[in-house]
């Protein structure tokens, strides 16, 4: 079993939550999804140990043997072309659970309309995702809220 950090502090969301049906109804993968606090530099942190194996400025991918987690920074957000973004880890990086991979001006993508939910996804199979806490439970960065039987 893999245990699952929360990317953000925010809000625990369901994959129902996101307003994107790739995500909503699981064809990504299963998982859960963050509403992150508005801010102008909120820090997305790594959900597991392991390899950083994509980094974009909204979404990166982390690998750790046959587990393979994707953390979306909001919806739609490829569109705003990097804009609110910066990415401080490179792709190929051994990474910790909890260390900073993305730092996001969320109050800008909100005042341009764009959602903000975090979709986090394992993906590449079809186990469920168990979330540890209730779906509305404020959550802190780097908290243990997920768990993945691989």
């Amino acid at each position: 079993m893999t245990q699952l950090a929360s990317p953000l502090n925010g809000v625990m969301r369901s994959l129902a939550d996101v307003p994107d049906p790739v995500f909503a109804e699981g064809i990504v993968g299963p998982g859960f999804a963050i509403e992150p606090e508005i801010g102008e530099s909120v820090e997305a942190v790594s959900p597991i140990s392991g390899t950083l194996a994509k980094v974009l400025p909204h979404a990166f991918i982390v690998v750790k043997d046959d587990l393979t987690v994707l953390v979306h920074l909001g919806i739609d957000t490829v569109k705003l072309n990097g804009a609110g973004f910066s990415v401080v880890a490179s792709e190929n990086d051994e990474v910790k659970a909890g260390q900073v991979i993305v730092k996001w001006d969320t109050k800008g993508t909100k005042a341009k309309g764009v959602s903000t939910i975090c979709p986090i996804v394992v993906l590449d199979t079809t186990s469920p995702v168990t979330t540890l806490m209730e779906i509305g439970t404020a959550v802190k960065q780097a908290q243990l809220v997920a768990s993945f039987m691989e």
